[in-house]
C-alpha cells in the first residue's frame, strides 16, 4: 500500500484484487460489484485481474446486464485477453445462453 498525506491510505492494484478475490470466494457477489464501483472512483483502473473477479460476481448474481456491462469496459480498458479473461467469459456466456433457454 502506499501512503498518502496525513495518515490516509491509498490501495495498489494488487490489494484490491485480493479483496476482490475474497469477496468472490465467500460468495459475496454484491460486496465484489460494490467494490468495483469503489475501486474506480478511487481513481484506480480496473487490470484483467480484477475483471476477472467481477465477471465471476456476475456470474454467481446472473447479473447478465451488469456482465455486459463489465464486458464492455474490459473491451475499452485495452486488457489483453488471456485465457483466464476467456474462461470467465465463457462462464458468463453460458449463464445468458441458460437464462434465455
Amino acid at each position: 500500500m502506499a501512503a498518502m498525506a496525513a495518515g490516509t491510505v491509498q490501495l495498489n492494484i494488487f490489494a484490491w484484487n485480493q479483496k476482490l478475490k475474497t469477496y468472490v470466494k465467500d460468495r459475496q457477489p454484491e460486496k465484489v460489484m460494490q467494490l468495483f464501483q469503489q475501486m474506480q472512483q478511487e481513481g484506480m483502473s480496473p487490470d484483467k485481474f480484477a475483471f476477472i473477479q467481477v465477471m465471476k460476481a456476475c456470474d454467481g448474481l446472473g447479473a447478465l446486464e451488469n456482465a455486459r456491462l463489465v464486458h464492455e469496459q474490459l473491451i475499452q480498458s485495452g486488457c489483453k485477453y488471456d485465457v483466464f479473461v476467456g474462461s470467465s467469459l465463457v462462464d458468463i456466456t453460458a449463464e445468458i445462453v441458460r437464462a434465455l433457454a
